[in-house]
């Protein structure tokens, strides 16, 4: 996942030529239908030039380009302009905006009056629903804006208080939203007559300021229309934000690893207020990851997790559960209490590695195969129909003698394994030594034990580690201001 084949390019000039022939090359490969133009992505781009996607980022980041500068590259018969639309308009907008109770999350779909979102709008408006009744967004009484717009209200309209915070503030929020939305040339002027709006309206229950209300309404719903417009979120955008983002109304991270190297810290004493303190002393760092080690979980089950996490809950966490058997039941059983990915051990069965890979994919958590002691590392994961997401290189506590061995295996196992997506985590007897000539060799986790966990300085012991490498010193979201 780290290797790449495409060379690192020395100027500018030279980035935009590779990426703009590689975003044609990516566009012609996708084998677009008839009379319609492919967009060229940066992940379709990335695959061209045989890099993983992040790398492309990063690229274009240090020589200080932005990727739509690479699209003037590409002929005109390509861009977004020259795309032809088939059919009938059916664009979707959403946008959240406010706080406290009077936040307004605004869903809207636009469209012709004769396809989908117009059949929709009739039926919306002629089927009425207790507690959900449609009507139509009006500036004032006796004018409404156009396109003509249906609103939907989300929450159960309860009493009258409810219905005259719909009938009020959100509705003429809505349609003036609309209104000038048509007036800035948002909405095409030529469109209003022959699209219609849908437009789904959430208003908490607790709601009482009304400028609040019709501000927070307005805001969104023409931030949804902008964004319906421009089919907005890009698959561009997508990629980049879905490892990123935390929803605050869920109130924690779900960390995923888009962008390697790791510190991987292995908290194998079985002791659950040691590897509290452990953890309460790491350093603020995107690169970590916390590794529940096997003597923790046998003394406390994999339950350790869930209390682990009141001291670190937006960390990855692994359950090294080792597991031999039974496969699919020992995944289910770190996924129920909250792991982010599970280690089985590369001497199980291929049956039982199969089960367990299957299932922990299936449940949305990393498959992760430790070949401590597994003499053909190769044939083994070519025995597998489902490949892991993590391979561990791995040396035994017992086998240590200061130094890592085997590491030119990263470049071998890559090189058997070109077109899978895989990270690959070496362990035994880490230091920062080893640790920087197995970054060199290709490694995307450094796994670490004694040197962290039993140092007087668990902080300082951290960063000996995460300050080997520019890409390792930087936490991945420190500069990173959010816009919309």
């Amino acid at each position: 996942m780290s290797g790449t084949d495409t060379k690192k390019p020395e100027t500018q000039e030279e980035l935009v030529g590779i990426v703009a022939e590689a975003a044609q090359k990516s566009v012609k490969s996708r084998g677009a239908p008839k009379r319609i133009t492919a967009k060229p992505t940066i992940s379709g781009t990335a695959k061209a030039l045989n890099i993983h996607r992040d790398t492309l980022y990063t690229w274009l980041k240090e020589f200080n380009v932005d990727f739509k500068e690479i699209l003037d590259r590409i002929p005109a018969s390509m861009s977004d302009e020259n795309v032809e639309v088939l059919g009938n308009t059916y664009l979707i907008g959403e946008a959240l905006v406010g706080e406290g109770n009077e936040v307004a999350h605004i869903d809207l779909l636009i469209g012709d009056k004769t396809g989908p979102v117009g059949k929709a709008f009739a039926t919306g408006l002629t089927t009425l629903s207790a507690g959900h009744t449609p009507l139509l967004a009006v500036i004032r009484p006796n004018l409404p804006p156009k396109p003509h717009t249906l609103l939907v209200p989300k929450v159960t309209v309860k009493n009258m208080e409810d219905t005259g915070k719909i009938f009020g503030p959100a509705q003429a929020a809505v349609a003036k939203a609309v209104a000038d939305s048509v007036e800035q040339g948002i909405i095409p002027a030529d469109k209003v007559d022959d699209w219609v709006i849908i437009c789904s309206v959430f208003i908490h229950p607790q709601a009482s300021d009304y400028r609040r209300i019709y501000q927070y309404n307005y805001g969104a719903t023409k931030m949804a229309l902008q964004r319906a417009l421009k089919k907005y979120p890009s698959l561009e955008k997508i990629n980049y934000d879905k490892d990123r983002a935390k929803h605050p109304i869920m109130g924690f991270k779900v960390p995923r690893l888009w962008r390697p190297p790791y510190l991987q810290i292995s908290l194998d004493a079985p002791s659950l207020e040691g590897a509290k303190k452990v953890i309460s002393q790491l350093p603020g760092s995107d690169r970590l990851i916390i590794e529940v080690g096997t003597p923790l979980i046998k003394r406390y089950g994999t339950r350790v997790i869930s209390d682990l996490r009141q001291v670190a809950k937006d960390a990855f966490m692994v359950a090294d559960l080792k597991t031999l058997d039974v496969g699919k039941v020992e995944a289910d059983i770190a996924y129920e209490d909250t792991a982010d990915a599970v280690v089985a051990a590369g001497l199980a069965p291929p049956e039982t590695l199969n089960a367990f890979v299957h299932e922990a994919k299936r449940l949305g958590i990393y498959a992760v195969i430790d070949m401590l002691n597994v003499e053909d590392v190769l044939g083994k994961l070519k025995s597998l129909k489902d490949f892991p997401d993590i391979v561990i290189l791995h040396r035994g506590i017992d086998q240590e003698s200061g130094r890592t061995c085997g590491l030119e295996r990263i470049q071998m196992i890559r090189k058997a394994f070109p077109g899978k997506k895989f990270l690959i985590a070496v362990a035994g007897g880490i230091v920062p030594e080893t640790a920087k000539e197995a970054l060199e060799q290709g490694a995307d986790i450094l796994i670490v034990g004694r040197y962290v966990t039993q140092s007087r300085d668990i902080e300082r012991a951290a960063r000996d580690f995460l300050e080997l490498t520019p890409s390792m010193r930087e936490d991945i979201d420190l500069f990173r201001v959010h816009t919309e």
